[in-house]
């Protein structure tokens, strides 16, 4: 696929999200892997802010993002918390340089560990509304070009409309609480993702793959999917596994 045609589908399905049964989740998670091949990074992931205003994942394009954002909000230490703070970019830093490890020591070891040497952090803000970041992940420290900064706070906006478009479909009553209704069927994604993973023996990326797909093949939502499978009421045989 070219880039005009994952621009494209990005835009449209940013477009879905006007409609009343738009399935956040499953946006966020295929937003990701666009970003990957857009704007040629190794990894991305989509966190938000909380009700209590802590960052939490909601989205990733593996499972070793997801693994390194959630112990980067867990510590409260990342070049992705200090955007979300700021409510501005935090682009080019080079995980390799003794400034890194000196400002986010935690999370600069975690990340070299896995094997990224740069992270670009933007904001999912509106006007001064700021709900959450965008983190991309290279495996070498050469800064994004500026095309691909102006091309990365674009996806960031695209995915903070996506949000706040579900948050006024949800109706709650607050802002945060609206949005603690994206992050806690996150945690019945997780959920399920594990359930499937523990019996199929497989991966959490090929667990959610499979999940995901039988979710489309049969005009589900995949967060209804997740619950069932979570609350043991779907019958996982029906989900062909990836490892057959």
């Amino acid at each position: 696929m070219s880039r005009e045609q994952q621009l494209t589908d990005v835009f449209l399905n940013t477009a879905d999200s006007l409609v009343s049964d738009f399935d956040i989740l499953d946006f966020l998670q295929q937003f990701t892997v666009h970003c990957t091949a857009l704007l040629d990074v190794a990894t991305a992931g989509v966190l938000l802010g909380d009700e209590r205003g802590r960052l939490q994942l909601l989205a990733a394009s593996d499972e070793n993002t997801r693994m390194l954002e959630v112990f980067a909000a867990r510590h409260e230490q990342s070049p992705c918390v200090e955007c979300y703070r700021s409510g501005q970019p935090v682009p080019h830093i080079d995980l390799t340089e003794p400034d890194a490890l000196r400002r986010w020591p935690e999370f600069t070891k975690a990340a070299r560990e896995r094997g990224f040497a740069a992270v670009h952090a933007f904001p999912l803000r509106l006007r001064g509304d700021v709900v959450g970041a965008l983190g991309l992940f290279r495996t070498t420290p050469d800064p994004l070009g500026q095309q691909d900064v102006l091309l990365a706070q674009a996806m960031a906006d695209m995915a903070t409309i996506a949000v706040l478009q579900q948050r006024t479909l949800a109706q709650s009553e607050t802002e945060r609480s609206q949005l603690q209704y994206a992050l806690t069927s996150r945690v019945i994604v997780e959920q399920a993702k594990g359930v499937l993973a523990e019996r199929w023996q497989v991966n959490m990326d090929d667990a959610f793959t499979a999940m995901r797909s039988y979710a489309r093949n049969h005009q589900l939502r995949l967060t209804e999917i997740a619950k069932e499978i979570a609350e043991g009421t779907l019958d996982t045989d029906q989900i062909p596994s990836p490892a057959t």
